[in-house]
């Protein structure tokens, strides 16, 4: 299974991707709003989660790469845990290489990730969240035209510490 947008394909990550998962996750700049970088172990982990999630549902935060197959970081949809304040459902994210910000990659990653969990998935709603001081992401929302729903605000604790998402819904296209 592979998405081709004009720029970018998402696939599967594989084991040879470790590494450059790795280093996404280790940036402490991109990984400002998730409490900060992660080690080997925890990345290693992250990465096998997504790994488990296509095996399992044919879906997953996919590797986001350049045509030329260069790792540019992840985007695509996920099941919510089952204890998530939101409940079930499905959400959206993204997370780039910071080499790879300010160019429309996660704009036209999560657009293909959208367009696929509608038809190929016949998803009735995708879900995304961030925090109050991610502005970027809250951009890339505004340009994929999610409507922001206030009244599922949560705060949740994460590691010991509370933490506020904002909360954005993606409908399909009308007419389907």
């Amino acid at each position: 299974m592979i998405i081709t947008t004009p720029r970018l394909r998402l696939r599967p990550w594989r084991e040879e991707d470790r590494e450059a998962f790795a280093a996404l996750t280790a940036d402490p700049e991109v990984m400002r709003d998730l409490g900060g970088p992660l080690d080997r172990a925890r990345s290693d982990a992250k990465l096998d989660r997504y790994r488990a999630a296509f095996d399992r549902h044919g879906f997953c935060r996919w590797a986001v790469e350049s045509l030329v197959g260069e790792v540019l970081g992840y985007a695509g949809i996920m099941p919510l845990e089952p204890d998530h304040p939101l409940g079930p459902g499905v959400e959206i994210g993204w997370r780039l290489m910071r080499r790879a910000w300010g160019h429309g990659y996660a704009t036209e990653a999560a657009t293909a990730a959208l367009a696929d969990g509608f038809g190929r998935l016949g998803l009735a709603e995708i879900l995304a969240y961030t925090a109050p001081d991610n502005l970027r992401s809250q951009s890339v929302m505004a340009r994929l035209r999610l409507r922001r729903d206030s009244a599922r605000d949560f705060t949740a604790i994460y590691d010991g510490a509370a933490w506020q998402g904002l909360v954005w819904v993606a409908r399909p296209p009308t007419g389907r």
